[in-house]
């Protein structure tokens, strides 16, 4: 190595050096006074289709962009040619709404909507305890039908495809057992739990409960059911620490991991954005935690393919839609077996079953996502997106 070659090393690495501590500084700086800054969540336009004291509906159109952003550095250009059956993107309970659009460059509303899809979002809102009362019968049925008749009279589509995740697969498979509504075209489900004796945190947590419970039901006249909803509401920390308590040491890795690289700011932005996100999820309200706790976690309800909502029984035996189930491949909360068990239970002739990469977020909200769960559905989705070429089924 010449002499002139090693200045030209030794002044490379001087320039990177001082461009990582001016880094070092300007994002210690931001991340300590002004996180605000680096969070990105939810940043893609909307419509407000309908808007209650609580629920919402919103519609991402992308109508002002070419293209899109992804992940891995590329672009994919916006595809305006619509599919005629819209896509209802439905979140779970317990989270905020940047769910869905959590980065600019990870975002499944703006990804659907570029891939041609008219792309509406459930928004459940933020429950605080005056909603302690609200159970299952009024998300997966009086709320969910009241979000579809606005979106079908927004898009003029009677005909609709639901895309949920965790508990937002099971209100979509809830309201479609309550209605066997013959327009809902597809369903989407990912990680979400069927059979609560499957293995998992999750499962373990519901058999934990079924002994005793049974118990108290024998030899006692205590009933989960007569309790006060209000009692029974569950704080946003603690959904906060139960996703955290699935990976307790990367929970404490990723701060370590900001530390070492704060100089990066592309890392810090993402490590700061996800941190909001898990760091502010929301109440539960009482009413639901009394249905799933008495319902899922000691019945196992819906692994009978049967399950009481208010008054009326959700016939999941009966869904024969095209339906769509994926599972994270490393998912502590659900695993694999514990969705897999509702392809046993719907009459659908198209039903299919898949293992994509990545946890109980990951699978929906990680850098696989795109090419895992999103590149599926979209593929899935649109060969059951178009005219039908049959006669619609039957109301029930």
């Amino acid at each position: 190595m010449t002499e002139s070659s090693i200045k030209r090393e030794s002044r490379s690495r001087l320039l990177l050096l001082n461009e990582r501590v001016a880094g070092l500084i300007g994002n210690g700086f931001d991340w300590i006074f002004r996180r605000d800054r680096l969070v990105t969540s939810g940043r893609t336009p909307f419509e407000l289709v309908y808007d209650s004291d609580l629920m919402k509906v919103r519609y991402y159109d992308l109508a002002d962009e070419t293209h899109i952003n992804l992940a891995d550095g590329s672009r994919m250009p916006i595809n305006r040619n619509k599919y005629p059956v819209p896509l209802v993107l439905v979140p779970p309970l317990g989270v905020t709404t940047e769910t869905f659009d959590l980065m600019p460059q990870r975002s499944l509303v703006r990804y659907m909507a570029a891939c041609g899809f008219r792309t509406y979002l459930i928004d459940w809102g933020t429950p605080g305890r005056e909603h302690a009362h609200l159970g299952m019968v009024d998300y997966a049925d009086q709320m969910y039908a009241t979000a579809l008749e606005h979106i079908r009279a927004h898009s003029g589509s009677r005909e609709v495809s639901l895309m949920g995740w965790c508990m937002g697969g099971l209100l979509s498979l809830i309201f479609q057992g309550l209605n066997h509504d013959p327009d809902i075209r597809n369903i989407v489900m990912v990680a979400s739990p069927i059979n609560l004796r499957g293995g998992g945190i999750v499962a373990g947590a519901a058999q934990a409960l079924n002994a005793p419970a049974h118990l108290i039901r024998k030899y006692t006249d205590f009933r989960l059911e007569k309790l006060d909803p209000a009692r029974l509401h569950l704080p946003g920390w603690m959904t906060t620490l139960a996703f955290k308590m699935t990976d307790p040491v990367g929970s404490v890795a990723t701060y370590w991991d900001l530390v070492t690289r704060l100089w990066d700011r592309e890392f810090v932005v993402a490590h700061s954005t996800t941190a909001n996100y898990l760091n502010n999820m929301l109440l539960y309200p009482g009413g639901v935690v009394q249905d799933l706790t008495i319902k899922m976690a000691v019945d196992n309800d819906l692994a009978s393919g049967r399950i009481v909502i208010g008054d009326r029984v959700a016939e999941l035996s009966e869904i024969d839609c095209p339906i769509l189930v994926f599972a994270g491949e490393t998912d502590i909360l659900v695993k694999p077996p514990i969705a897999q068990k509702i392809m046993e239970i719907v009459a659908s002739q198209d039903k299919t079953f898949r293992i994509r990469p990545g946890g109980h977020m990951g699978v929906i909200l990680g850098s696989k996502a795109p090419d895992g769960v999103w590149a599926d559905s979209v593929e899935w989705l649109s060969e059951r997106s178009g005219p039908r070429q049959t006669a619609p089924r039957k109301q029930r």
